[in-house]
């Protein structure tokens, strides 16, 4: 016979082993995520509408599949990304190379993924180029001439052509040039030497190639100098923080794009043909490159005066 008091006690018993096991669980597995929107930030490599064109898509994708509501946001200049990231409450950014290195070393990002380019590359690499007419071949030729950047955080817009001119024994850029300045963008470099209102111009070879394409006298006026050592493709990085289950289906959408037929025309519009998983690891060749244009990334000015 069972004694009045052994039936309470196994129903407490059971009611304790409920509660322990779901203390055990990771709360993600009971739980959504609560975020139901995300503020993702682009660089102005591009001119701005060419930028939206081309990200509209995709945010209207990634909200689809994550079920959060994906907002893009064009940033005026590459120089406050970091400031602007950190006052907009940005959730993450589509980062450059060496603005993804800032924001590595000063934010503590977590790089999720980047695109393959239409040539099968992950990667990107700075040019130097001059119009063909300049009778300019070398570093030394360049002496006394108009140089045109596009922004001081930028791999290879500013810090690439630093290094090549430390190396060929360029150590000061203001005297070695009759006058420099930043246009802000990659294509505005390139059309700044197509339209004589600069000798030399730096610019990173997929925005020049997707220009190329476009304008045929690129072909016909203008000559490359030199190149970078390749650094991966703009990638998404997040915000330390965002909440582990949203960045994981931010990361898996991403990474399987190319499987779903939707996806596919996605990356048509975006000029990509997949998407790949990016690391920290990724960018030590970006921060090898600003030790050779003797820059410390811990405590540099990245912005333009």
């Amino acid at each position: 016979m069972t004694a009045s008091w052994e039936k309470p006690l196994k129903s407490l018993l059971k009611t304790l082993f409920v509660v322990y096991v779901l203390f055990l669980t990771p709360l993600p597995v009971f739980a959504e995520s609560g975020q139901k929107q995300l503020l993702i930030g682009l660089i102005p490599e591009m001119n701005v509408f060419t930028q939206m064109e081309r990200f509209k898509p995709l945010a209207e994708y990634l909200s689809k599949k994550t079920g959060a509501e994906v907002n893009i946001t064009i940033l005026s200049r590459y120089g406050n990304i970091i400031e602007r990231f950190q006052s907009e409450k940005m959730d993450g950014a589509f980062f450059g190379s060496f603005t993804g290195a800032l924001a590595i070393q000063k934010l503590g990002v977590d790089p999720l993924a980047r695109p393959v380019n239409l040539d099968g590359s992950s990667t990107y690499h700075g040019y130097l180029f001059v119009r063909k007419d300049s009778g300019i071949k070398k570093v030394a030729d360049m002496k006394g001439k108009k140089m045109a950047f596009v922004e001081k955080a930028t791999t290879a817009g500013y810090i690439f052509p630093i290094a090549y001119f430390k190396k060929n024994g360029v150590t000061n850029i203001d005297t070695f040039f009759s006058e420099y300045y930043f246009t802000g963008s990659h294509d505005a470099a390139i059309y700044a030497v197509l339209d004589k209102k600069a000798d030399i111009g730096a610019a990173k070879h997929s925005v020049y190639d997707r220009v190329r394409r476009t304008d045929p006298r690129v072909d016909k006026e203008l000559v490359i100098l030199a190149e970078s050592a390749k650094v991966p493709s703009n990638g998404l990085c997040v915000r330390k923080g965002l909440d582990r289950q949203l960045k994981e289906k931010l990361k898996k959408t991403l990474l399987t794009i190319d499987t779903d037929p939707e996806g596919r025309v996605v990356l048509q519009k975006f000029g990509a043909i997949k998407f790949i998983e990016t690391t920290v690891a990724d960018y030590a060749p970006v921060f090898d490159l600003a030790k050779k244009a003797g820059i410390d990334i811990r405590t540099y000015d990245y912005k333009n005066d």
